[in-house]
C-alpha cells in the first residue's frame, strides 16, 4: 500500500478565530469596522478591475476607430469581406475551433505584417464575423460587384495561403476554394495556377528537392511540367500583367506587398525556367 502524505490544514478557521478575538477585545463595533473595511477593500478592487477593463476596451475602440479613419473605404471593405470569407471557410465543418481563429489572426500578423493596432481591428472583425448570419454567397457577390479582376485574384491567393497554413488541407476545403474562384469568375487558368503552386509546395516534402523546385516553378506559371519555352514566355507575360502591384495599390500597402511577392515568385519561376532552356 502506497504511503500518502497528510495535507496541511487550511486557514479557514484562522479567520474565524481572528473575528472571535476582535469581538472579545473590542466588541461588536470593532468587528463591524473590520468587516466593513474588508468589504470596502473588496469593493474597491472589484470597481478598479471593472474600471481598468473599461479603460482598456475604450483604448482599443479608439485605436480601431483611428485606424479605420486613416484608411480608404475601399481598403476597409476589402479587409472586412476578406475576414468574413475566411471565417466562413473555417466554418465548413460546422464549427470554428480556437486554432482556426488563431490561424486567421496569425495570417494577418505574419503574412500581411499587421501592426498591433491593425490586429486589434482584425480581432474585432473576426468576432463580428463569427456572429454574422451573412452567407458566403452574399459576401462573394458583394466582393465581385465591388472589386475588379486583380483584387479577386489577390483574394483567391489569400484564401489558399490560409488553407495551406494548416498541416492538412481536406478535399472539401479545396473544393470550397475552387467554388470561390468560380463564383468570383476567376479564369480556369488562374485558378489552376494558384492551386497548383500551393499543392506543389505541399506535396514537395516527399519528393527530391530539385523536382520540388522545378514542379513548383511550372505550377507558379500555371503550366504542366515539360511545357516548352514559348508557353512559358506567354504565361509569364500574362501573369505579369494580372499581378502588377500598381493594379491593387488602392487596396492598401499590405495588399500591394502581396502582389509584389507574387510578382517575385513569377519572376523567379520565369528566370529559372528560362535558364533551363538556355534563353
Amino acid at each position: 500500500m502506497e504511503y500518502r502524505r497528510h495535507e496541511q490544514p487550511g486557514c479557514g478557521g484562522c479567520f474565524l478565530l481572528i473575528f472571535l478575538l476582535l469581538f472579545i477585545t473590542g466588541g461588536a463595533p470593532l468587528l463591524f469596522e473590520v468587516l466593513g473595511l474588508i468589504v470596502f477593500v473588496l469593493l474597491f478592487l472589484l470597481l478598479s478591475g471593472i474600471a481598468a477593463f473599461w479603460a482598456f476596451t475604450f483604448y482599443i475602440k479608439r485605436q480601431i476607430s483611428a485606424y479605420e479613419k486613416s484608411q480608404t473605404e475601399t481598403h476597409n471593405t476589402f479587409v472586412y469581406l476578406l475576414v468574413n470569407i475566411l471565417v466562413k471557410i473555417a466554418q465548413i465543418d460546422g464549427k470554428v475551433t480556437r486554432d482556426e481563429v488563431k490561424t486567421i489572426r496569425h495570417f494577418f500578423q505574419y503574412n500581411l505584417h499587421y501592426s498591433q493596432n491593425q490586429l486589434f481591428w482584425v480581432r474585432e472583425l473576426i468576432k463580428e464575423a463569427l456572429d454574422s448570419k451573412l452567407s458566403i454567397e452574399s459576401l462573394l457577390q458583394e466582393f465581385r460587384q465591388k472589386f475588379a479582376y486583380q483584387p479577386r485574384l489577390i483574394l483567391l491567393e489569400l484564401v489558399y495561403q490560409v488553407l495551406y497554413s494548416n498541416d492538412t488541407v481536406s478535399e472539401a476545403e479545396l473544393q470550397f476554394a475552387r467554388n470561390i474562384g468560380v463564383y468570383l469568375e476567376i479564369s480556369a487558368y488562374d485558378q489552376r495556377s494558384t492551386e497548383a503552386k500551393y499543392q506543389a509546395g505541399y506535396r514537395g516534402a516527399a519528393e527530391p528537392a530539385g523536382e520540388i523546385s522545378e514542379a513548383k516553378y511550372y505550377a507558379i506559371l500555371g503550366l504542366p511540367p515539360g511545357a516548352d519555352f514559348a508557353e512559358i514566355k506567354a504565361a509569364y507575360r500574362k501573369l505579369s500583367m494580372k499581378y502588377h502591384p500598381d493594379k491593387v495599390g488602392h487596396l492598401g500597402k499590405e495588399f500591394k506587398e502581396v502582389a509584389e511577392e507574387k510578382m517575385k515568385e513569377i519572376n523567379n519561376a520565369y528566370e529559372y525556367l528560362k535558364g533551363k532552356f538556355n534563353q
